[in-house]
């Protein structure tokens, strides 16, 4: 509902609240961030009120109390290559439709007024009745960024039943054909990926972005999965790339946080890498995958905490589902290589991800795991050990890591015939 506060302070400018928070309202979802468009003012007036100008290429003004966004009707038109190539027009003579004219999708492009009237000029009511994500209007392929965001779109509203309109993908591909990707930078991919990872279905990402053909584009990496054969007695959905977006579909299912979903979906990465002579098997993918990992965070500038979580996961998920099969020496060796006596929390996200590797097969959704509490259970007990008492025993210097090692693969022994045992 409107508050009537944000009108008398208005002067008699129309002021109206646009984008998600309408689109999220006919949904039936709370939107928390609120923005909103005004017509008949310039930057003067509204500085005038108190308002605190924050848009540097054009104004967008934060509300003295409540601070969600205002910005003033504006128009774009295009002056340069990529997502940043516009040139803005603001004027008090913009109208409420040229101002949603410009914006992607006609989902987005709702208003409502201060009697609570929803203005809908592009039919975006109807097409979230029919559950369509349309462009609004052909200036669509202006803007490289719009393939991410439509693409995240479908990530967050596939649950509903939300498709892509053929004309939008048509308009998508266009964008690609164009080679207007290219001007996107990496840290713009990022932030868009990132969101989508944390979106209900993030695996729709990469599918949307696959069917108009920017994932070869963005994420060449994970493309080259699709296509890539796997033993059909581990993996019954054989192709490397359905693998890999089923293991980030249970990562979501389980809302696990953002970094174990990234972890996710680029474990496998160097089976793209495999010689076709060994197809179907995958001798040696985990540290091409880590290899691969590191380019692909060099490329698009992931954050370290991302990095550090999805190289350790490429590397060691085999060793994960079969720790139950490893020496108790290997198994410790294991949790030193993840650092989890400093950082037990970098376990925990590890065994996560490999989990969802796991369960992220055809036919093996809800097939149990114990390699995950064996691997927790196994880092609990061993750093249990005092050290003090191992210096009470009388060992020094060195005597002491190796005392402290063998003490740690001895209660991992034991820890292992309980899980191993009829």
């Amino acid at each position: 509902m409107f508050d009537s506060r944000f009108y008398t302070e208005m002067n008699n400018m129309k002021v109206y609240l646009v984008g998600g928070a309408v689109r999220d309202g006919v949904l039936g979802i709370y939107a928390q961030d609120k923005d909103w468009v005004v017509v008949g003012s310039t930057p003067q007036q509204m500085l005038t009120d108190g308002y605190l100008q924050v848009g540097k290429d054009f104004p967008v003004f934060l509300h003295p109390k409540t601070k969600d966004e205002y910005a003033l009707a504006r128009t774009e038109r295009k002056s340069g290559k990529g997502y940043t190539g516009f040139s803005t027009q603001f004027s008090p003579d913009v109208t409420l439709e040229e101002d949603l004219a410009r914006r992607d999708l006609t989902v987005n492009a709702i208003a409502k007024d201060s009697n609570n009237q929803l203005v809908d000029p592009f039919g975006g009511l109807s097409d979230i009745k029919n559950k369509i994500l349309r462009h609004v209007t052909p200036a669509f392929v202006e803007d490289p960024l719009r393939v991410l965001r439509v693409a995240r779109f479908k990530a967050r509203f596939h649950k509903l039943g939300f498709v892509i309109a053929a004309e939008t993908n048509s308009l998508m591909r266009e964008i690609v054909l164009n080679d207007e990707l290219q001007h996107l930078t990496p840290e713009r991919v990022w932030v868009e990926t990132q969101k989508a990872l944390l979106e209900d279905s993030p695996e729709q990402y990469f599918y949307a972005l696959n069917e108009c053909g920017a994932l070869e584009v963005v994420f060449p990496e994970i493309f080259k999965l699709f296509g890539v054969p796997q033993r059909s007695d581990y993996h019954p959905e054989v192709d490397a790339g359905l693998h890999t977006m089923m293991v980030l579909a249970h990562s979501a299912k389980m809302k696990w946080k953002t970094e174990i979903r990234f972890a996710a979906v680029v474990h496998d990465l160097g089976k793209a890498d495999t010689d076709p002579e060994i197809l179907p098997k995958h001798i040696g993918h985990e540290k091409k995958s880590a290899a691969r990992v590191k380019e692909m965070c060099a490329r698009l500038k992931v954050p370290k905490s991302y990095e550090q979580l999805a190289l350790l996961v490429a590397e060691f998920h085999t060793q994960c589902h079969q720790a139950l099969s490893l020496k108790s020496s290997t198994v410790l060796k294991l949790l030193e290589r993840l650092d989890a006596f400093r950082r037990p929390e970098r376990l925990d996200d590890f065994v996560k991800a490999c989990e969802a590797d796991a369960k992220g097969r055809k036919g093996f959704e809800s097939t149990d795991y114990p390699q995950a509490m064996y691997l927790l259970e196994a880092y609990r007990l061993s750093s249990s050990i005092s050290v003090d008492e191992i210096l009470a025993s009388g060992y020094q210097g060195a005597e002491i890591g190796v005392q402290l090692r063998q003490l740690r693969i001895k209660l991992i022994e034991n820890l292992k015939q309980t899980f191993i045992s009829p």
